[in-house]
């Protein structure tokens, strides 16, 4: 019999849901809010028997009376049963994306060094050692922040967008920008698996986020990129907590 899994990421730019069938992804939902209206045509729409929530944004609480109604639910906290440890001083304040990124590493590829970044409005660098202890890692800028921020903080630099046919070594102002962030972010990536390949032995790498495919083509690091790690992760996370 088959049985449909809903996993909520709310992110700060976007609300998304990834669809399961049994173990398998079919399909990722973007949500317009976060209204009940919203989430109860997603339930109409997939008829689910289960349900997580990642939320990193002060969202609509009533959903998760709305979801816990419909399905076995979940919200992914400190409190949620993981399949890793951690040595983070404060677990509480550990991001329910960055969960369940640890989530996905641990079950996917167990037993090894694990690096996972995940590219959203900021970048994350996730560490996970070959006896599944989520280490920390590190937070930078995102790419739409980077490009936000020189306009914002200056007087005449333009807010310009992402082109990935930039130059290097760039000609114009417009081209200045996306060379500084767009190479800046590949540099910056290269450099942490540098680190970590150092340090690390039985070492792994997952890029994944919405650009994951266009920077894994730029980077000198051979990495895995997956789009999807981040609903993997919380499939796996709603196995174990509403089995």
């Amino acid at each position: 019999m088959n049985q449909t899994t809903l996993c909520l990421d709310f992110g700060n730019s976007r609300l998304k849901c990834g669809v399961f069938e049994n173990d398998v992804f079919k399909e990722e939902i973007v949500l317009p809010s976060d209204s009940n209206e919203t989430i109860e045509k997603l339930i109409f729409i997939t008829k689910p028997q289960k349900s997580i929530l990642s939320s990193v944004i002060k969202h609509n609480p009533e959903i998760e009376t709305t979801l816990s109604k419909a399905t076995k639910f979940h919200k992914l906290s400190h409190l949620t049963k993981l399949n890793f440890t951690t040595a983070v001083s404060k677990p509480e304040t550990i991001g329910a994306d960055r969960l369940a990124l640890m989530a996905a590493a641990v079950h996917f590829y167990p037993n090894k060094n694990n690096l996972v970044i995940g590219l959203g409005s900021c970048i994350t660098y996730n560490f996970i050692n070959q006896q599944h202890q989520f280490l920390g890692g590190a937070i930078s800028p995102g790419t739409q922040m980077r490009f936000k921020s020189m306009n914002d903080h200056t007087a005449l630099l333009p807010l310009v967008e992402k082109d990935w046919n930039f130059p290097v070594i760039a000609y114009d102002t417009k081209t200045n920008l996306q060379s500084g962030v767009l190479a800046g972010i590949s540099f910056e990536i290269d450099g942490f698996i540098d680190y970590y390949a150092a340090k690390y032995g039985n070492f792994n790498v997952v890029l994944t986020g919405g650009d994951a495919g266009y920077f894994a083509a730029r980077l000198k690091n051979k990495i895995f990129a997956d789009l999807n790690f981040i609903y993997k992760g919380l499939y796996a996370l709603s196995e174990t907590n509403n089995g």
